[in-house]
């Protein structure tokens, strides 16, 4: 069935029918064409570009804090209680029973015995945050952070719940929030997309997390593997093509398909299949430019860690990050916390089942560096106060033991930080438990989370709809509350 957006402001119309253009590829010979296009440019085995060149900048509901997001997701989920919620009574009643501990609550089983951090705390800035001897350099910025301690949400499992903190959802099929943020407020760059995904190893879930659900195809992002050394496929220029002769032989083909779609205007797909080119004939000059690290200073460089082999992968894709935010581009997500060449760390880096200690030093040293150079970078150009930059994992870790010394999946309690567009610094919000193991003041789920992102992204959350199936769906869905103490 197609469907047709409303949008900030209308409502949609209901269709009977929606037909594949590939299924229907013979019928003209305009889709014979776009079809030896896409077979020749390998699009029919990869996924589709971001196209947004059709896309426009759509009026926001109210004016924005932040003109641009970028998502530091730590895929594994860091341990709340060896990051940043210092807990003095986990640290005294080490090896002592939790009262109250589930051993299930976790994906495998625990212990119930309380395990003691093995990383020191500090108290840091004007705020007096405490963070862990593991983040030296974000360490620096804590008074223009807002630490929100409470967070909880709804699955012990990665996939699942890397589905919920991008959807709302921790099914397959609801659009991740890049795409929602696409789709309300379009782009501003016409040469670029408007949602971009930077990862090394493939996250948990893979390309579903991130994906635009029942929103239209030119919604969802382009996803760029930072350990490739052609981070962007299919979209160079055949050798033996000229500009002038590629830009006809696009026109030709838009003419062509044009008549085609005249006859199936229903088939969305089509449309941001024939938009995928004009992104990726724009994006050919345009794209390089931007991924283009090495343009920048040999200080910056170092500045970030692109010459150390723990920190190169996401120095890069922080660098990055910043460039495509002076380009206009909305939303960012980095799936951070590996050098994308091993060193202990796996698909899902933060994941300390067995060891925390050498886990997250692991980890921690492949982002710190990185992370605290952008916000000093962003700050320093007088682009933090317009770029919200959130950091997190899909859920937190228990406060008692896997084995001896590792930490299962806990979704009741997590650790999440925002800086930046419209965020108070220096603000420490919620609560956990005297050990971490449960959230019990200002509790913030998901959907909150989402809420407050919008929101300060000049969207409201309950205008934001999309009618599918006969219903109007929302990224809060039925809730989601502003966090407002965080926000300036």
């Amino acid at each position: 069935m197609g469907e047709q957006p409303s949008g900030l402001t209308g409502r949609a119309f209901d269709f009977e029918a929606r037909r594949s253009f590939l299924k229907n590829a013979g019928l003209g010979f305009g889709s014979l064409a776009l079809t030896g296009l896409l077979k020749e440019q390998g699009v029919l085995n990869t996924a589709d570009a971001a196209n947004t060149a059709v896309l426009q900048a759509k009026r926001p509901h109210f004016a924005p804090k932040a003109k641009s997001i970028i998502w530091l997701f730590m895929p594994g989920s860091p341990s709340q209680v060896d990051t940043f919620d210092y807990k003095p009574m986990l640290q005294k009643r080490h090896g002592e029973k939790l009262e109250g501990a589930d051993p299930k609550t976790g994906f495998f089983t625990t212990s119930g015995k309380l395990l003691k951090s093995p990383f020191k705390f500090k108290q840091h800035g004007e705020s007096g945050a405490w963070v862990s001897e593991i983040f030296p350099n974000i360490a620096n910025h804590v008074d223009d952070i807002s630490f929100i301690y409470s967070c909880f949400s709804r699955s012990n499992n990665h996939t699942p719940a890397m589905l919920e903190m991008n959807s709302g959802a921790f099914l397959q099929g609801r659009p991740c929030m890049g795409s929602w943020v696409t789709y309300g407020l379009g782009t501003e760059n016409s040469n670029l997309p408007g949602f971009v995904v930077m990862h090394g190893a493939m996250p948990r879930g893979g390309n579903p997390i991130w994906a635009p659900g029942f929103l239209p195809k030119k919604y969802q992002p382009t996803s760029i593997d930072g350990r490739s050394t052609v981070p962007i496929s299919n979209l160079s220029r055949l050798k033996t093509m000229t500009d002038k002769q590629q830009r006809k032989q696009l026109d030709l083909l838009r003419q062509m398909n044009a008549k085609h779609q005249e006859l199936r205007p229903h088939e969305a797909d089509l449309a941001a299949r024939l938009e995928s080119f004009e992104l990726a004939y724009r994006m050919q000059t345009a794209a390089p430019e931007a991924l283009s690290v090495q343009d920048e200073s040999q200080t910056i460089q170092k500045m970030y860690g692109v010459d150390q082999r723990e920190t190169e992968l996401v120095a890069k894709q922080c660098i990055t990050a910043r460039r495509m935010v002076e380009r206009g581009v909305r939303f960012i997500q980095i799936y951070a916390g590996t050098n994308g060449g091993g060193g202990g760390v796996a698909d899902v880096p933060w994941d300390g089942h067995s060891d925390i200690n050498a886990n997250h030093r692991i980890a921690a040293k492949s982002v710190d560096q990185p992370i605290g150079a952008l916000l000093a970078d962003l700050k320093a150009r007088g682009l933090l106060d317009s770029t919200l930059v959130v950091w997190g994992g899909e859920f937190g870790r228990t406060s008692d033991s896997q084995g001896s010394n590792g930490r299962d999946h806990n979704p009741n309690a997590f650790t999440m930080w925002m800086a930046g567009g419209g965020i108070k610094g220096g603000v420490q919000y919620g609560a956990s438990d005297d050990y971490g193991y449960k959230a019990v003041q200002n509790r913030v789920g998901v959907n909150d989370l989402h809420a407050t992102l919008l929101h300060l992204m000049g969207i409201d959350h309950m205008k934001l709809t999309y009618r599918f199936n006969g219903r109007d769906y929302r990224l809060t869905d039925l809730g989601g509350e502003l966090i407002k103490e965080i926000m300036v």
